[in-house]
């Protein structure tokens, strides 16, 4: 599915309030502070793929703050991934202020306040992501808000650049293809951060907080296998069980219910995947659940829901 948007035909005194109603729209309610005198000039494009969506964003300069008012009714926690191609952007959230300059992205939190502003007409790329999903791919993404990623080298500018690129055949894709092409860009976004040494930063050593990344990461590489237990993981990572389970009750977290929660987390974005044909047992044992009775007593535990609900949620209505 794409929208467009564009302030092009509007008359100058009714351009400020479009952009209001377009942006909170596409993203989430906020509230801009506008630049310059009484014109206004934007283009806003957005494309769905899967459960993620992408943005072309196009605007002269502005203020965008989301405040403790705008949280009041918010249900799923969002991230935003924003690239900037042209001029530079600020960032405040939790205290930190940031600038972010084209050849770099930024990760956002939907549900803490923030303000994001450029002073010059700006052209940026926004990947909007469920909370559910991102966690799926990466742990604790929480740590990730205000953090700036390389765009210019490596996976980052693989993933940069498969954003700027998908727009322009999104329009050839079915349902299908479009929801794989928005679980691609996921996996490449994940490998970037991955990359970077700063998710790594926590609040204990950060040689404990290395053997976690690396045990976090090794599970999720081989979920899919019914047989991976503590164990495994120990020794998959060099590292004692003991350790093993020291290093995760330092996170707050065992080992087993990780393991568990990870596996939650990819039966729910396939199972919320309209293109998803596979049965509810089939995700089940796809993700290392052997039992489809405790997967479903598991999964009403942790969502709130039965998967058949889930499922039937995601989908559109006849």
């Amino acid at each position: 599915m794409q929208v467009a948007y564009t302030t092009r035909e509007l008359p100058p005194h009714g351009r400020r309030h479009y952009w209001q109603d377009v942006v909170s729209r596409t993203y989430f309610p906020l509230e801009i502070k506008f630049a310059g005198g009484v014109d206004f000039a934007g283009s806003l494009d957005a494309w769905t793929l899967g459960a993620v969506s992408v943005s072309r964003n196009i605007s002269d300069g502005l203020l965008y703050r989301r405040g403790e008012h705008h949280l009041r009714n918010e249900q799923e926690e969002c991230y935003l991934v924003t690239v900037p191609e042209q001029t530079e952007i600020r960032f405040e959230q939790d205290g930190r202020d940031v600038l972010c300059r084209p050849g770099a992205f930024l990760i956002e939190r939907s549900h803490l306040p923030y303000e994001f502003s450029h002073r010059d007409p700006a052209a940026l790329w926004v990947m909007k992501i469920p909370s559910s999903v991102l966690r799926a791919h990466v742990s604790r993404p929480e740590r990730l808000a205000t953090l700036q990623f390389d765009a210019s080298r490596s996976i980052g500018a693989v993933f940069t650049e498969m954003v700027r690129l998908t727009h322009a055949r999104i329009g050839e894709m079915d349902e299908a293809a479009r929801a794989l092409v928005g679980r691609q860009l996921v996996d490449l976004l994940a490998m970037a951060i991955e990359s970077d040494d700063r998710v790594l930063a926590g609040n204990s050593s950060s040689m404990r907080d290395a053997h976690l990344h690396r045990c976090e990461h090794f599970i999720r590489r081989r979920l899919a296998d019914a047989r991976l237990t503590p164990q495994t993981v120990a020794d998959g990572c060099g590292i004692s069980l003991r350790y093993l389970h020291q290093i995760f009750e330092a996170a707050g977290i065992t080992v087993g219910a990780y393991i568990r929660n990870q596996r939650l987390l990819m039966c729910d974005a396939m199972l919320r995947d309209p293109a998803c044909r596979s049965s509810i047992a089939e995700i089940a044992y796809r993700w290392g659940f052997g039992d489809q009775a405790q997967f479903s007593r598991s999964y009403r535990r942790q969502f709130g829901c039965t998967p058949s609900e889930a499922r039937a949620a995601a989908r559109p209505s006849a």
